[in-house]
């Protein structure tokens, strides 16, 4: 059974730092490409970031900058460092695993920037 766990979302002030983390089981990690999308209501969930299984990342060009995502293989684990938050980045953040036609969503975190 796959699972994707996201953890350490919450509530931060504008100008804060998250760092988010996705453990994943079920799958052979380290040929996934991992990736963080989120969404807001009403709104279609879009792409954060990704890294492929060799270490190539893409973001979104809002977050470019701010957030860096990584991964430690060894930990089956990805991970969405976020700095200089801004309220617009409130949102529930998905971690998303993906291998060819096999692709993989976490249950989300929520992420709130506000003072």
């Amino acid at each position: 059974q796959v699972q994707l766990a996201e953890s350490w979302g919450g509530l931060v002030q504008p100008g804060g730092s998250l760092r988010l983390s996705c453990a994943a089981s079920g799958i052979l990690f380290s040929i996934y490409t991992m990736g963080w999308y989120r969404q807001v209501p009403g709104k279609q969930r879009e792409l954060v970031a990704t890294i492929s299984r060799g270490g190539s990342t893409n973001y979104e060009d809002s977050v470019k900058g701010r957030f860096t995502i990584s991964r430690d293989n060894a930990k089956n684990t990805a991970y969405l460092q976020m700095n200089n938050l801004k309220p617009e980045d409130t949102a529930v953040y998905y971690c998303n695993s993906n291998f060819g036609t096999r692709t993989y969503w976490g249950q989300g975190t929520q992420v709130t920037v506000s003072s």
